[in-house]
């Protein structure tokens, strides 16, 4: 290489890029000065984090972790109160008529548990069969979940 190729190659304008992080430098200068910087480019680095950490926006994460009541620590205060019945097709119908009802769908566990916390309680096979009554006639629907099949108060069609 002439003299002139190597001194011309030193004027040509030369760029180095860096991104750390969220940061971002841009070395520019003569070819010989650049690499002369890249080889102390870690105490740069370490120069151009200082300048930028008062402006570096400080984001703090709060995590609370609640773990999930068991069956005694319940309060019986999560279920709707409803007018106690004999009937156990009525006191399920006015469960899933509030707004604990019509705000998800609901398991037989659930159901059964508000029907405990307003004091009404009814054998398995009784429940089971008002549960059915209730789907074949049109007043519930139910379909199959990962947490069980689930009930929900049937929506009225409206005759136009």
């Amino acid at each position: 290489m002439s003299e002139k190729e190597n001194s011309d190659e030193a004027v040509k304008p030369f760029a180095f890029r860096v991104k750390v992080g969220d940061y971002e430098v841009e070395i520019k200068g003569e070819r010989a000065e650049v690499l002369d910087t890249v080889k102390d480019l870690q105490s740069v680095m370490a120069d151009i984090q200082k300048a930028f950490e008062p402006v570096k926006p400080k984001t703090i994460a709060t995590l609370t972790i609640k773990k999930e009541p068991t069956k005694e620590e319940m309060p019986s205060q999560k279920f709707p109160k409803v007018p106690k019945s004999g009937n156990c097709a009525e006191s399920i119908l006015k469960l899933l008529e509030s707004d604990w009802g019509k705000w998800r769908p609901r398991t037989v566990d659930e159901l059964r548990e508000a029907l405990k916390a307003n004091d009404m309680e009814f054998s398995g096979r009784l429940f089971s069969g008002v549960m059915l009554g209730l789907v074949r006639g049109g007043k519930v629907k139910r379909w199959k979940t990962d947490a069980g099949t689930v009930y929900i108060l049937a929506e009225e069609e409206s005759l136009k």
